[in-house]
C-alpha cells in the first residue's frame, strides 16, 4: 500500500492513495505516525481502502508521511564519498575504514518538510545543495537485529531530502565534530510511505533495492542512479543501527546520498569546479524514486543568523 498525509479544507488527515490517485482516508484521525507506533498501518489501511475514496492527491497539500521518532542518515555510496570528500575536504579516495561499517549521524527530526514545501536557506550559508536519497522507516521495536530479524522490522520506504550548507558542513567537520548546523534547517519526506511488500518485485538476487533514482535542478537532470548501488542493504542498516541500542517505531534510517550527481558537492569535486552553482532562492529541485514518487522544492530565502560571540579564550584558572 501507498500511504499519504495530506491538508484538505485546513484539515489534516492520513490516507491510503489508490492506483488513480484518489485518498481514502483513514478513520479516527489517526496519524501514519500513530499507526506505526501501534502496529495497525495495514489494517488502517485495508480499512480504508475498503470506504468511498476522498479528494485526488492533486486537490491537496501533501505533508511529510510521518513526523520521525528519530532521523538517523547514513552514507552507504562509494561513488558519494569520493566525490564530497575531494569537493569539501580535498581528500581523494574513499576511507579504509569506510567500509567496516555502514557509518551514519543523527539529524533533527524536528526539521522535516512535506515533498512540495519551501525550503529556506539556512542561516548564514551561500552554499546550498541537495542530497538524492531513499530512506525506510522501522515499524516495530528491536534490538540487536540480524539483517534477517531486521527485513520484519522496515515498514516502508519513502524519498528523503538531506539539504546541506555546505560551507557551514565543511567548517564544522574540520573541528572533528559534526554535521550539525550545515544539516539542520531541513530534511524534505515523502511524497508517500510506501509499505516494504510493494518493493520486493525491485529486490535483486544480492538483496538490494533496484531502484531507479533522478535528480534535477529547475527542470535539467543533474544526477541518476541505482538504489542498488549502495555497499549495504537497508536491513544490514537497520540491524547496525540496533546494536547495543534500540531501533522504535518511526525511527527514518536514510541511505546516504546516490552517486552519480545524487548532490551537487560530488559533482563539484569531480568537476573541480562549483558546477552547476550553489542552490539560491527561487531554484527548484525535483527528486524522483521509482517506485515511490518525486520530491519537489523551491528554495526560498532564510532567516538571518542571530549574531553571537566568538568563543573567549580563557586564563584556565583552577580553584
Amino acid at each position: 500500500m501507498r500511504f499519504a498525509a495530506y491538508e484538505y479544507q485546513h484539515q489534516r488527515q492520513a490516507a491510503v492513495v489508490d492506483e488513480d490517485g484518489h485518498l481514502h482516508p483513514v478513520r479516527g484521525g489517526s496519524t501514519l505516525t500513530d499507526l506505526i507506533t501501534v502496529g495497525a498501518l495495514a489494517e488502517a489501511g485495508a480499512t480504508a481502502l475498503g470506504a468511498p475514496a476522498g479528494p485526488h492527491v492533486s486537490q491537496v497539500r501533501l505533508l511529510a508521511p510521518l513526523r520521525p521518532a528519530s532521523v538517523r542518515d547514513f552514507v552507504t555510496f562509494e561513488e558519494h564519498v569520493e566525490g564530497v570528500r575531494r569537493s569539501i575536504d580535498g581528500a581523494s579516495g574513499v576511507p579504509d575504514d569506510w567500509y567496516t561499517a555502514p557509518t551514519f549521524y543523527f539529524t533533527n527530526p524536528h526539521a522535516v518538510f512535506g515533498p512540495h514545501d519551501d525550503i529556506p536557506v539556512p542561516p548564514g550559508s551561500s552554499v546550498l545543495d541537495f542530497e538524492l536519497e531513499v530512506a525506510a522507516v522501522i515499524g516495530k521495536e528491536g534490538r540487536d537485529l540480524t539483517p534477517e530479524q531486521a527485513r520484519d522490522h522496515i515498514v516502508g520506504y519513502t524519498v528523503f531530502n538531506d539539504w546541506s550548507a555546505r560551507d557551514l558542513q565543511s567548517a564544522e567537520m574540520r573541528i572533528g565534530l559534526g554535521p550539525c548546523k550545515g544539516k539542520d534547517t531541513a530534511t524534505t519526506l515523502g511524497p508517500y510511505l510506501v509499505t516494504a511488500d510493494e518493493l520486493e518485485p525491485y529486490r535483486d538476487t544480492d538483496g538490494f533495492l533496484r531502484l531507479a533514482l533522478t535528480a534535477e535542478v529547475n527542470g535539467q537532470v543533474v544526477g541518476k542512479d541505482l538504489l542498488s548501488n549502495m555497499s549495504w542493504t537497508f536491513e544490514e542498516m537497520t540491524a547496525y543501527a540496533s546494536r547495543g541500542t534500540r531501533v522504535m517505531p518511526g525511527d527514518v534510517l536514510g541511505s546516504g546520498t546516490c552517486g552519480n550527481g545524487g548532490c551537487l558537492a560530488e559533482l563539484w569535486g569531480v568537476r573541480g569546479e562549483q558546477t552547476p552553482p550553489p542552490l539560491k532562492p527561487g531554484d527548484t529541485v525535483s527528486l524522483t524514486v521509482e517506485g515511490i514518487g518525486t520530491l519537489t522544492n523551491t528554495i526560498v530565502p532564510g532567516a538571518a543568523p542571530v549574531p553571537l560571540p566568538t568563543g573567549r579564550r580563557r586564563s584556565r584558572e583552577r580553584p
